[in-house]
C-alpha cells in the first residue's frame, strides 16, 4: 500500500505543478463560478452518471457508497479500503458573433479515501468544487472597436467533506457528507475613459473586489441494489443536498493605474471602499438545495445501463454583492444516460477483456439566464450538451485501476452577442485498493 500512496502523491504533485486556472470559462464570470466537480472519472465517463456503485470503485457523489457488502474473496469479512486521486485537462474553443479564440486547463479534481467499519462505511477528500478564471474584454462598435472595459477574474469554491455510510439490508445502504466549504473570488473591472480625441487618458480607474467565503453543508444519500432475475440486476439511487449559506467576507478598493493594452496595469495608487457602511463587509450567500434520482438495469461484472435526472433550485441562489441586471436565475436540471460493458472481468488471455468501457451523454440547463431589455427578444438560458467516453485498466494488485475519459460538449450560444464554448475534456484517475483490516486465522 506504501506504494501506491508514493505513487498517488507523485501524481498529484504533478496535476498541481502543471495547473493553471480551474477553468477558462467565460461564463464563470457568474455567481460563484463554473461548477468544476461533476463526479470520478468512472462518473463522468458514462455522462455523470452517479447511481451506480461498487466495492472497488469511491462514488464522491453519493455517501451511501462508503457502505456495502463484504466481499466473498475476503472470506466475507471485510471490503477493500479505497483511495482515489483525479486530475484533468481541458482545451475550449470560444466563439461569437465578433471572432473566436482558444483557452485551456489543467486541474486537480479530487483526492478521497473510504475505509470499511462493518456494516459502516467512513469517507473523507477534498476537492474543487467551482472555479472563477476569466479575461475578458468588451469593444466599442460605434468606435472602431476600441476597448470599452476589461474583465479579469480568478479563485473558486473548494470543499473538504468528511462522511458515513450504514448498510441496512443486502442491497440498501444509507449515508451522509459534511462538507466543508471554502475559498476565494478575486475580480477586477476598468471602464477605459477617452479624451474628445478618443485617446485613451494616461491613468485609468480599476475596481478590484475579493470575497472570501466559508460555510458548512450537508448531502444526504440512498442506494439500492436488487436482483430482478439471476442474471439482471436493479440498481438506483438517491441524493439531497439541502439549501445552506456560506458567509462571504468581502473586500473592495480602487486602483489608479496605468493600463496597457496588454493587460500588464502598473498601479499609481489604492484607495479602499467603506463596505461597512453599506452593509456589504459580510453578507450571505445562498446555496440551493439539489436532488437527484436514477435507476438502471445491467449483469453484475458484464454490463449496466442507466439514467439520472438531478434539479437544483438554483432560482434561489443570491448575493448581494455581486447582484446583476444583466442575468438572473432559474432552477436547473441535468439529464444523464451512461453505461459501461466488461468483455470477460476474470479473463486470463486477454488484459483488454478485463478492461471496462464506459459511455454516456448528458443534457444540462444550468440555470444562468442573461436578460434581454427589449421585450420582443426572448432572454437567453445557457444550456450544455456533452458526450463522453472512458476505459478503465486493471494496474497492480487487489482490483486496483486506472481510469482515463473523454468529454467533448457545447456550452452556451452566440445569439445575443453571447459566447458558444466547444470544449474537449481530457481525464485521468487512480482507484487504488488495499486490504487494512484482517482477522487472525491462528494464534
Amino acid at each position: 500500500m506504501i506504494k501506491k500512496l508514493v505513487l498517488v502523491f507523485i501524481a498529484t504533485f504533478a496535476i498541481g505543478s502543471y495547473a493553471q486556472e480551474g477553468t477558462a470559462s467565460p461564463y464563470s464570470f457568474y455567481g460563484i463560478g463554473s461548477l468544476k466537480f461533476k463526479g470520478t472519472v468512472e462518473n463522468r465517463s458514462m455522462g455523470g452518471l452517479s447511481i451506480y456503485m461498487d466495492s472497488i470503485h469511491m462514488n464522491l457523489r453519493n455517501p451511501a457508497s462508503y457502505a456495502g457488502k463484504n466481499l466473498e474473496v475476503l472470506n466475507g469479512e471485510s471490503r477493500p479500503v479505497k483511495f482515489t486521486v483525479g486530475g484533468s485537462y481541458s482545451s475550449i474553443n470560444l466563439k461569437s458573433d465578433s471572432g473566436k479564440a482558444n483557452a485551456n486547463s489543467t486541474t486537480f479534481d479530487y483526492l478521497a479515501l473510504s475505509v470499511p467499519i462493518g456494516k459502516f462505511g467512513f469517507g473523507f477528500g477534498l476537492l474543487p468544487y467551482t472555479a472563477v478564471g476569466y479575461k475578458l474584454e468588451s469593444l466599442d462598435s460605434d468606435k472602431d472597436n476600441r476597448i470599452a472595459n476589461r474583465f479579469r477574474g480568478e479563485g473558486g469554491l473548494n470543499k473538504a467533506f468528511v462522511g458515513l455510510g450504514y448498510q441496512i439490508t443486502e442491497g440498501l445502504s444509507i449515508g451522509v457528507d459534511a462538507q466543508y466549504n471554502f475559498g476565494n473570488i478575486q475580480n477586477s473591472t476598468i471602464a477605459f475613459v477617452y479624451d474628445e480625441d478618443d485617446i485613451m487618458t494616461q491613468y485609468q480607474t480599476r475596481e478590484n473586489n475579493r470575497s472570501d467565503l466559508s460555510g458548512v453543508n450537508f448531502n444526504l444519500g440512498l442506494s439500492y441494489k436488487a436482483m430482478l432475475s439471476e442474471n439482471l440486476e436493479l440498481v438506483s439511487g438517491l441524493t439531497y443536498t439541502p439549501e445552506s449559506n456560506l458567509v462571504s467576507k468581502n473586500e473592495r478598493s480602487f486602483s489608479t493605474i496605468i493600463a496597457s493594452t496588454s493587460g500588464e496595469d502598473a498601479v499609481y495608487n489604492t484607495v479602499d471602499a467603506d463596505l461597512e457602511a453599506s452593509g456589504l463587509l459580510e453578507t450571505d450567500l445562498v446555496m440551493p438545495s439539489k436532488f437527484s434520482i436514477g435507476a438502471g438495469i445491467g449483469k453484475p461484472r458484464k454490463w449496466f445501463v442507466g439514467i439520472e435526472s438531478e434539479y437544483q433550485n438554483t432560482s434561489s441562489f443570491s448575493n448581494d454583492l455581486y447582484s446583476s441586471t444583466v442575468v438572473k436565475y432559474e432552477n436547473s436540471t441535468n439529464v444523464s444516460i451512461g453505461g459501461f460493458y466488461i468483455p470477460q472481468y476474470n479473463s486470463f488471455s486477454s488484459y483488454f477483456k478485463r478492461a471496462v468501457y464506459r459511455a454516456g451523454l448528458h443534457f444540462e440547463n444550468t440555470g444562468l439566464v442573461f436578460t434581454n431589455t427589449d421585450p420582443n427578444i426572448k432572454d437567453e438560458s445557457i444550456n450544455e450538451f456533452g458526450i463522453s467516453f472512458g476505459i478503465g485498466v486493471p494496474v497492480g494488485s487487489f482490483f486496483s485501476n486506472a481510469n482515463l475519459g473523454l468529454e467533448l460538449g457545447k456550452r452556451g450560444t452566440t445569439n445575443s452577442n453571447l459566447i458558444q464554448e466547444n470544449f474537449i475534456n481530457f481525464q485521468i484517475s487512480l482507484s487504488l485498493n488495499d486490504r487494512w483490516f484482517q482477522k487472525r486465522k491462528y494464534d
